[in-house]
């Protein structure tokens, strides 16, 4: 683990081997080290020596520390990161890791720059996940047209959140249903499902009752969601699949239950059901947009 020194001097490395700063430019003093991390002059000391011993500073008389002469020079220079760039190194890490993974740190390191260079473009972790979340919204448009109907638009709004969600599975823990971020691309969405609550069968549904129906639907597969990412890590940490995991289960699960207390979850234990993620988000939507049907004043689909 290294030290707070040893921390600070690889902030100010990265800065200047990321060409942030550029030969000749001053460096961090030993104050404004003390007073941007609160160390001690001490530390702030050691910072710069361990930057001089290898040759990235150098001082000049009236000038003070400086950056030495092709310290940010050659091959591993890089152009200053865009928001884009933060945003989609953020998403490579969550992806692979899940938001476990995910620091401010970390994302500094892959991109070569200080950690605190990312505050120029996000305020912190909060905003960066909305931006993040609003990318994969931006990545998941909904077809042009929109079918016609309420209940395909239903289906065609929540397949694409679903899609998207299996493609980012930590974006469902991300979204938030009762105080909803501001993503721009995520509001053709709500738009297209209060169009379509607009006028049913005649009927015309305030916008109260309509915003209850769209977010039901939008809560439905965030809910379902949610369970994409611990179900991928728990294959990664036991190298089991989901129906692996089940086999080897299952056997112990029937011989803890009394079959005479519990017979319906006996056959239920002993019965091959194709339970995955995929049929409970299939048959969970069919059954409710079935009682929207009803409550819409509409016949609900056959199971």
């Amino acid at each position: 683990m290294s030290t707070t020194y040893e921390r600070i001097a690889d902030e100010i490395r990265a800065r200047i081997r990321s060409g942030e700063l550029a030969e000749g430019d001053p460096v961090p003093s030993t104050r404004r080290i003390v007073a941007e991390h609160g160390v001690a002059m001490a530390t702030a000391s050691r910072v710069l020596d361990a930057l001089r011993r290898d040759g990235l500073v150098e001082v000049r008389r009236g000038v003070g520390t400086v950056v030495a002469a092709g310290a940010g020079a050659g091959p591993a220079a890089r152009p200053a990161p865009s928001v884009g760039d933060v945003v989609r190194a953020a998403m490579t890490v969550a992806d692979a890791e899940g938001l476990g993974g995910l620091s401010m740190r970390r994302i500094a390191t892959d991109l070569g720059i200080p950690t605190m260079s990312l505050y120029r473009h996000v305020r912190g972790r909060e905003e960066l996940l909305t931006r993040m979340l609003d990318a994969v919204y931006a990545s998941a448009p909904l077809p042009d047209p929109l079918p016609d109907g309420w209940r395909a638009r239903a289906e065609v709004c929540a397949r694409t959140m679903w899609g998207a969600f299996q493609r980012h599975p930590w974006a469902a823990h991300v979204m938030s249903m009762t105080r909803p971020q501001i993503v721009p691309h995520g509001v053709p969405h709500t738009e297209a499902l209060l169009a379509a609550f607009d006028a049913i069968s005649g009927q015309a549904f305030d916008i109260d009752t309509r915003m209850h129906l769209t977010v039901s639907v939008f809560q439905f597969v965030r809910g379902v969601g949610v369970s994409i990412e611990p179900a991928l890590l728990a294959r990664q940490d036991t190298g089991m699949t989901d129906e692996e995991w089940m086999d080897r289960t299952v056997p112990g699960l029937r011989a803890a239950v009394d079959p005479r207390r519990y017979p319906h979850f006996t056959v239920a234990a002993s019965t091959d059901i194709d339970l995955t993620l995929d049929s409970l988000f299939e048959f969970g939507l069919a059954r409710l947009l079935d009682g929207y049907a009803v409550f819409l004043g509409e016949t609900p689909s056959a199971p």
